[in-house]
């Protein structure tokens, strides 16, 4: 049987998931529940660590929910023909011809522009009179917003009007289906799309149009929307989430920001990689599909179930990381699960590092005595994401 739904604490479960979790995880790695937090129906969620890596990679486990029953009343868009909800052939054929234009040499010519735009972004934030500002409109937002318009090639997108469709996406207002908001943001980079394809450009976007794989193969008009869904909504999500929840992690652990500062050169990677493993900007992966019965952690999960992995909850198992509750950026965090495992592993993640520690380095030195503001904090909804919908600061 399900366990008690805990939605009459939601208000807890957002401040504090890792106790959830953590008392899930004492029972077992894996248990059956009823959150409404976390999915429409009774799902079967994972929160030990080594369990997660199995159920990432586990070939029973699909990504593709169309035709499975699961999500009843969702109607697909062309912007759901992308990686993340697709598997084996087409998901390794999508991955391929995105990998031979989503290159490590792409990403790196970015640093310089990644600077730029964090410096303009603080400059106009120092300029601020009353030394108080929200750190989400500020910085967190509009950084890898601008990066990855620039990187496909759509300067002019409604930032407002996308603001709004990526979150219902991603945190759907309680009570609201996101079909809407997902079919607006569908047809809108259909729109798009055809307009790329009769002036592609040297970007992203326009190198995915033109992209040939060895045998002729192209990407479709709908799995250039889905690519385009896929690429705008995690490329700038995942990042607003890295560098507000390590800022929120490194203020209140003062110890650990005085050492960061003592030594960025030596300390700033490794202290981005604790971030993601401490409080990571996405809770819980979005749903897989068991094809047939399987077992994971000693419990049966039958064909047909819907899982739900929780990269919160396998990121803070004592089984992996000693003091796991605890935030050390001098841990040696290697194989956190902050952006996947397996086949589905974020093709971005190059990306949201160097964002990460340009933007957090830049924060630091600029405002050296940067303080949060005191009061309630504004939990982004859902349990997809993990952060604040803002973060007042002063200095």
């Amino acid at each position: 049987m399900p366990q008690p739904d805990i939605s009459v604490n939601i208000a807890d479960f957002h401040a504090d998931p890792y106790s959830f979790y953590a008392g899930l995880r004492a029972a077992g790695p894996v248990h059956h529940v009823e959150v409404s937090a976390i999915a429409y129906e009774p799902t079967w969620l994972v929160v030990g660590y080594e369990e997660a890596r199995q159920a990432l990679s586990h070939p029973a486990l699909s990504k593709d929910w169309h035709g499975t029953g699961n999500l009843p009343g969702v109607a697909p868009t062309a912007a759901n023909t992308n990686m993340l909800e697709s598997d084996p052939p087409q998901h390794t054929r999508l991955r391929r011809l995105v990998a031979r234009e989503f290159t490590a040499r792409r990403i790196e010519a970015l640093r310089p522009r990644v600077q730029q735009i964090t410096d303009e972004l603080l400059d106009a934030m120092a300029a601020r009179p009353q030394r108080s500002a929200d750190l989400v409109t500020a910085v967190a937002f509009p950084l890898p917003m601008t990066v990855i318009c620039e990187l496909l090639g759509v300067p002019d997108l409604d930032r407002a009007r996308f603001s709004y469709w990526s979150k219902e996406v991603v945190a759907p207002t309680p009570g609201t289906p996101n079909t809407r908001a997902h079919q607006q943001l569908s047809v809108y980079l259909g729109e798009l799309v055809e307009a790329k394809e009769k002036d592609p450009g040297d970007d992203l976007l326009g190198a995915l149009i033109r992209t040939r794989d060895e045998d002729g193969d192209s990407l479709s008009a709908d799995e250039l929307i889905g690519m385009a869904f896929l690429l705008l909504i995690a490329g700038h999500e995942t990042t607003v989430n890295l560098v507000t929840n390590g800022v929120r992690a490194l203020l209140a652990h003062p110890e650990q920001l005085a050492a960061l500062r003592a030594d960025y050169d030596g300390l700033l990677g490794g202290a981005v990689e604790e971030m993601l493993r401490y409080e990571g900007p996405v809770q819980n992966a979005t749903y897989r599909y068991a094809r047939e019965d399987l077992e994971i952690g000693g419990r049966l999960i039958p064909a047909g179930a819907t899982v739900v992995v929780s990269l919160a909850g396998g990121d803070r198992d004592p089984a992996r990381y000693a003091d796991a509750d605890t935030f050390d950026i001098r841990r040696a965090p290697q194989g956190h699960l902050a952006f996947g495992h397996g086949l589905h592993y974020c093709l971005g993640a190059p990306l949201a590092r160097m964002e990460g520690r340009i933007a957090i380095r830049g924060l630091l030195e600029r405002f050296p005595e940067l303080t949060e503001e005191p009061g309630p904090r504004a939990w982004i909804g859902g349990s997809l994401m993990r952060g604040v919908s803002r973060l007042p600061v002063r200095w």
